[in-house]
């Protein structure tokens, strides 16, 4: 299958050579994988930094706390769901290749097989562009727009451009749909214990995510359980705004239907990209990070741990309590 490539700019003349002379070879599944070489650069692209996130836990004294006024209390509690209730990035990757290959999408014609997202392209793309369709739109503006057996040659006009984006994408998501219905996906450990936390305290909780709505929703009722699902005092998707992470929109847009002002809410995110959407809304924000993204820079964010196991909502008040105060 046609590999994926670098997100270097085409104009930058030592990736396009490392590129152009990269020997690839079939996979055991018979896809054709892309070469590291070209992704070696890949993360001063995005900006991210080689480094693993160390467990940033911040202690604030009782006396600190009891002394914070009502402006620093924690009224919402707000979590992204890819990533954060769920390891899904391998799953939104398997079921991108699986539509590529369904819809015979190539973007070289020289190439054996169709379009393949490999694993650390994808660690990459994922964590610089939110939400399936500007991934495609992006890899295909970059890479040339693909043949298809939905249209004949590549498209060339805007509308079957969309078509073709819009057509992929709604089939990757049913496939994403399917992989969630097998019963083997799970939930991180301790997103079920802080949510009912939450919840028993009376503080409003909210789910945010760039994701498609329908198959956020699937994975909500698969993995939290319908009871919490409805009990969610705020649930929004990528269909509900039109910009997508790192733009703030989604969170701004959450403040305002939970009638809460976003100094304070606390946001759960996993990926540098949220970060910057939850700082752009001006909430503070916690890092439950992945092994994608655990070498990313997080200094922005007010705490990070690689899952929620040890985290209570006595933690999460007293973390935003001392944000607010110190600044």
């Amino acid at each position: 299958m046609a590999s994926s490539t670098s997100l270097l700019p085409t104009t930058a003349a030592a990736a396009a050579a490392a590129a152009a002379s990269a020997r690839r070879t079939p996979s055991a599944s018979g896809h054709r994988r892309s070469s590291p070489s070209a992704l070696h650069f890949l993360p001063h692209r995005l900006g991210l930094r080689h480094r693993r996130a160390p467990f940033r836990h911040v202690v604030v004294s009782a006396s600190a706390a009891s002394s914070s006024s009502s402006a620093t209390s924690l009224d919402a509690l707000i979590f992204d769901c890819d990533g954060v209730i769920l390891e899904s990035e391998h799953l939104h990757r398997q079921a991108y290749n699986d539509a590529f290959a369904h819809f015979g999408v190539s973007c070289d014609p020289a190439a054996a097989g169709t379009l393949y997202w490999d694993e650390a392209f994808y660690d990459d793309l994922q964590n610089r562009i939110g939400g399936g369709k500007p991934k495609m739109r992006w890899y295909f503006g970059e890479n040339g727009w693909p043949s298809s057996n939905i249209f004949e040659t590549p498209p060339s006009s805007d509308s079957d451009k969309e078509k073709l984006v819009d057509i992929v994408q709604d089939w990757k998501t049913e496939r994403y749909k399917d992989i969630l219905k097998s019963g083997t996906v799970k939930p991180r450990p301790g997103v079920l214990q802080l949510m009912d936390e939450v919840k028993g305290a009376g503080i409003k909780l909210a789910v945010c995510s760039a994701a498609t709505k329908s198959s956020v929703i699937l994975c909500l009722e698969s993995l939290i359980g319908l009871e919490r699902f409805n009990g969610l005092d705020c649930f929004l998707a990528g269909d509900d705004v039109k910009l997508k992470k790192p733009d703030p929109s989604i969170y701004i847009t959450a403040a305002k239907k939970l009638g809460v002002q976003s100094q304070n809410c606390l946001v759960v995110e996993d990926s540098v990209i949220g970060l910057q959407a939850a700082k752009g809304a001006g909430m503070s924000c916690i890092i439950t990070y992945t092994p994608s993204t655990a070498n990313q820079d997080f200094t922005d964010a007010i705490a990070t741990y690689p899952d929620l196991s040890n985290v209570s909502l006595e933690d999460l008040k007293l973390l935003l309590q001392k944000s607010l105060v110190t600044g």
